[in-house]
């Protein structure tokens, strides 16, 4: 139950990612990253003033840390300048499927049943269903789906591989946002035109580091050293539903059927797979 609570959490910050992410596509991608993940390393910074060993890991675990951080939210923000916002979202929410179904993969002893791929299957629907409102993708700037697909394998394969190496303290988090941020700063240096940033700008980094990418890794590793990885899979569903009606709500748009069903079978879908031991 308490890792359910720490992934809740998660996915309510998550739930604002798109939004701030379309707000901010003027700002160079590397730029966004870098600066984000700085500012959401934060948190772990009193901590490791008192106790510096906590951010002693091995380099193997550090090198899957920036994999997940660093190269996902890079991915996920070129998709969604490439491909239109609510398309490259649906596509990105994979993520939530790719770790119920690879567990079995990657850790050992876990298993997949049918109930958890139907779980998965049915969240995975009320998740389309949720984000394209009923509608087929568009065909338009289709090369974009692509880092958003490739954005969902990397996450789900770095949250089940922090499973499998030696165990390390949830602060060390801010150290895998920090080299990260660094490491983003650096490619935007080299690779990326200068870009002036105004107060507006400045404020919402702050907010997504903050929230999205900084508070929300916290949890989301508390959740995954606490839980069954394939309960927290299916229970991220919600986190495509929340999402688009976040930016339903910003942009002004009507709710419809569509969200009702997906609220229906994304709740079902988490009902079902928590059930299964």
């Amino acid at each position: 139950m308490q890792a359910n609570l720490y992934a809740l959490g998660a996915i309510a910050l998550w739930a604002s990612l798109a939004s701030l992410g379309v707000s901010l596509t003027h700002v160079p991608p590397f730029l966004l990253t870098g600066v984000a993940l700085i500012v959401g390393s934060v948190p772990a910074w009193p901590f490791v003033l008192r106790d510096p060993s906590q951010w002693r890991i091995p380099l193997r675990t550090l090198a899957l840390g920036v994999y997940g951080l660093f190269a996902y939210h890079f991915l996920l923000f070129i998709a969604l300048r490439h491909a239109p916002p609510v398309e490259a979202n649906l596509v990105n929410y994979l993520w939530p499927l790719f770790i119920v179904v690879l567990a079995p993969v990657v850790l050992p002893g876990v298993s997949l049943r049918w109930p958890h791929v139907l779980a998965a299957l049915l969240g995975f629907g009320g998740a389309a269903i949720a984000i394209v409102g009923g509608r087929g993708l568009s065909g338009t700037l289709a090369w974009g789906y692509v880092p958003a697909f490739a954005a969902a394998l990397i996450w789900a394969s770095y949250s089940l591989m922090t499973k499998r190496v030696a165990a390390f303290p949830t602060t060390a988090i801010g150290l895998f946002g920090l080299v990260s941020g660094v490491l983003s700063l650096l490619c935007h240096a080299a690779l990326e035109p200068a870009a002036t940033l105004v107060a507006r700008d400045w404020l919402l980094l702050a907010v997504l580091g903050l929230g999205p990418l900084g508070a929300s890794f916290f949890l989301w590793d508390k959740a995954l050293k606490l839980g069954d990885a394939r309960h927290i899979g299916i229970l991220s569903y919600i986190t495509p539903l929340a999402s688009t009606a976040l930016l339903i709500v910003v942009s002004g748009r009507a709710f419809s059927g569509s969200i009702a069903l997906a609220t229906a079978m994304i709740i079902g879908a988490a009902i079902l797979g928590l059930r299964q031991k």
